[in-house]
């Protein structure tokens, strides 16, 4: 007979070390959104010290261990539904990005779990903390943390705090977290469990959680209450629009002459692809799409008039200076998407923003719609429906002709004339547009790529376009595209993957191409070698910088790095990690690289030198501002000249009031 608690006599316990506890309790949560159930978490990713391998570490081991969850002795209780694999990764910050790669693939409904010893294990958590949080997605982070009971003060990695006992390495995780908490003895892991899982569930207000675990906590028994380790369902609700805010859209829609929808990432997390659609067949209002938005509507749709902002279109960014209404669904109205302030220009510009979080539905003092993306175009396309909302017919005759002009220019832009040329970026982009179908998906956070993609990349599915674009962090790419080909695993042929890739992204955090070959992963990397940071090469001009400390150079006879490109071989360190590593010089080679990669049954590489590009094969320039302050005052020509441009530009900002 199991024994029973005390807090509550008949009530049957289990006795446990806290680490087994809550893997146990993990691995029994459920979210359930539209009546599909998943696993919340649904594996954990773990580097073990001895701030976790004898707590978190033994207990992983005894609920399943391997990737299958097989083995394990059951010591949790854990039946084969609830073992919890373990999942090796070789950096604490990539082990975070993979989560969120599998997070985003999952639709927020199932995440991982990462584990790390303390100190700097767990101080390596927070640039992916910030991620997953910035990108509102979900990851629960359960880092070693210095001995409770404080035997001996301090201990390895211990961070010493003059004024006070109670602070760790961890508290730099607080600021990151959606929530956060210190289990200092075994009965508090079970109300902080239960908040855990109900911020990683929460559509409004997910990201990264944090349970700070101190060592000997971990290792500590204890006589759990059999109730803890039910099955519990998360409910992931679709919240409906409120009803006066709901008539307060319908009037500013049905006023609108010059409407635009700008399509945020919450469309792809609420899964309403198709209710846009239907909404667009309906108005026949454009729709223009943030980076986390690209893909809510096919590039082939007659409405989608491409990516906005910066790094947009020519067609949404004049579409957006002369929009009465300005209907944002799912997005957080970053500087990117608005120009920095300069992009919603016409005087009369109202905004009207649909999101599940009253938080960013005020902004840009929108007439907020707080709802979930399906269920508020659910209900606002009926609410028009009898009502005979159209735009005119120039209008659409408009943006429909100027989506064909941009066209030929994504076109000129991927043109490849000489086929013995070595290829300029977009012409690799080109290449892939040209190879890939619907099944593929594209991975990229920083540098150069961002922008090309997204004013040239033709989307072809809902998950398609995968670029991390809300902490832009060099060093995703690869341990994402482990956490998306662990979120399809399953599906019958399976789904090619791509990381792409510049050589200053590369050389953050290769780490995880151990990864994909010790799980035998397809991973395909395409690293563009380019000798340098490209993108900040080019902002650095732009503002007077000269591209100052943005190459990757010997040093010439003055100090500076303009001497030959370093002899860093790439191609040869990812060969020397594992990969398979297909080395293309020319537009003809690189074509055939892209295509034996794609077909491979194992982690492969592409590596390709690209030519700066001219103004035939290069992308088409920024079609609107970004706001980066130039030097007041300076010497060099070059800055004072880039002062006189940002002043002429800052003047164009407003602020919506």
């Amino acid at each position: 007979m199991s024994p029973t608690s005390p807090a509550n006599p008949g009530c049957p316990t289990r006795r446990l070390t806290t680490a087994q506890a809550l893997v146990a309790f993990l691995a029994r949560q459920y979210t359930e959104r539209d009546g599909r159930r998943q696993r919340l978490i649904s594996a954990t990713w773990g580097i073990f010290g001895h701030g976790n391998v004898a707590g978190i570490g033994q207990a992983l081991m005894e609920a399943g261990g391997g990737r299958s969850g097989g083995g394990g002795n059951g010591g949790a209780g854990n039946g084969a539904a609830h073992r919890m694999p373990y999942l090796q990764g070789r950096n604490e910050q990539a082990m975070v990005h993979a989560a969120v790669g599998y997070a985003r693939q999952s639709g927020r409904l199932s995440a991982h779990a990462v584990t790390t010893s303390i100190g700097p294990g767990a101080t390596n958590l927070v640039t992916g903390a910030a991620l997953a949080t910035i990108n509102r997605l979900p990851v629960l982070l359960l880092p070693g943390d210095t001995f409770a009971t404080r035997p001996a003060d301090p201990v390895l990695q211990q961070l010493e705090v003059e004024y006070a006992g109670d602070v760790s390495v961890n508290d730099c995780l607080r600021p990151v977290s959606r929530y956060f908490d210190r289990i200092t003895r075994p009965e508090a892991l079970i109300p902080a469990a239960l908040q855990a899982m109900r911020v990683l569930a929460d559509p409004a207000g997910t990201g990264a959680v944090t349970l700070a675990l101190p060592q000997d906590v971990q290792a500590e028994a204890y006589d759990w209450p059999e109730e803890f380790f039910a099955e519990r369902d998360w409910h992931v609700r679709r919240p409906a629009p409120d009803t006066h805010e709901l008539e307060a859209a319908v009037r500013a829609v049905r006023s609108a002459r010059r409407p635009l929808i700008v399509a945020g990432g919450g469309i792809r997390h609420s899964a309403a692809e198709e209710t846009l659609a239907a909404f667009t067949a309906a108005t026949r209002i454009p729709v223009a799409s943030t980076q986390a938005g690209k893909g809510a509507l096919r590039h082939d749709h007659p409405a989608d008039v491409g990516g906005i902002g910066h790094t947009g279109t020519a067609t949404a960014d004049e579409l957006a200076r002369t929009a009465d209404l300005v209907i944002g669904i799912g997005t957080r109205f970053s500087d990117f998407t608005t120009a920095s302030g300069t992009l919603f220009a016409n005087p009369a510009v109202r905004v009207l923003h649909l999101n599940i979080t009253g938080f960013d539905a005020h902004k840009l003092a929108a007439l907020p719609l707080v709802a979930d993306a399906r269920a508020g175009l659910e209900a606002l396309t009926a609410a028009l429906a009898g009502r005979g909302y159209r735009v005119a017919p120039a209008y659409e005759t408009e943006y429909t002709g100027a989506k064909e002009a941009w066209e030929e220019r994504v076109e000129a832009s991927f043109a490849t004339p000489d086929p013995t040329a070595r290829p300029t970026q977009t012409q690799v982009l080109g290449l892939m547009d040209a190879l890939v179908t619907e099944d593929d998906i594209l991975i990229n956070a920083a540098g150069s790529l961002p922008g090309d993609l997204h004013k040239l990349w033709r989307t072809r599915s809902r998950d398609q376009y995968h670029v991390e674009y809300g902490y832009s962090c060099m060093g995703y790419e690869i341990p994402a595209a482990i956490g998306v080909l662990l979120a399809a695993e399953g599906r019958t042929p399976r789904r090619p993957v791509w990381a792409l890739v510049g050589d200053g992204t590369y050389l953050m955090n290769p780490t995880e191409i151990v990864t994909a070959v010790q799980e035998n992963l397809p991973l395909k990397l395409v690293v563009l070698q380019n000798h340098g940071y490209a993108s900040i090469g080019g902002l650095s001009e732009a503002v007077g910088a000269e591209r100052f400390g943005t190459a990757y150079r010997h040093r010439d006879a003055d100090g500076g790095f303009t001497g030959p490109p370093l002899p860093v071989d790439l191609a040869a360190n990812a060969a020397s990690l594992g990969m398979r590593v297909l080395r293309a010089t020319t537009v003809d080679d690189l074509r055939t690289a892209l295509s034996e990669a794609r077909d491979a049954g194992g982690p492969t590489c592409v590596y390709v030198e690209t030519e700066t590009p001219d103004t035939v094969s290069g992308p088409p320039p920024a079609q609107a501002w970004w706001d980066v302050p130039v030097a007041e005052t300076a010497s060099r020509p070059a800055a004072v000249k880039a002062r006189e441009e940002y002043d002429r530009q800052v003047a164009a900002r407003r602020r919506h009031l």
